[in-house]
């Protein structure tokens, strides 16, 4: 199945540009860079120079997806590993 707008929060997001456009964390607003490790509540971000661990049920991001779509996506449909995820989709 390809990533695109409305099935991304069932993808792997490994390897994608996001962007964090609202925290409850004002201090992480506006970080942006490739996600490198994915938990089930936490994203971890590549930026220029170091990882950075953001909590998903509280962030905005907005994903550059690989045909140059961008998706904005509220951190808690992504709650949960990538496998759990997919069961919530229905065919």
């Amino acid at each position: 199945m390809k990533s695109t707008p409305t099935t991304i929060q069932f993808h792997e997001l490994i390897g994608l540009k996001v962007r964090i456009i609202k925290s409850s964390d004002p201090s992480l607003k506006n970080i942006s860079g490739e996600v490198v490790d994915e938990t089930k509540n936490t994203l971890k971000i590549y930026t220029k120079d170091r990882i950075k661990t953001i909590p998903k049920a509280h962030s905005v991001f907005i994903f550059n997806l690989p045909d140059g779509i961008k998706v904005k996506i509220h951190g808690s449909l992504l709650v949960g590993r990538p496998e759990e995820r997919l069961e919530k989709f229905r065919w």
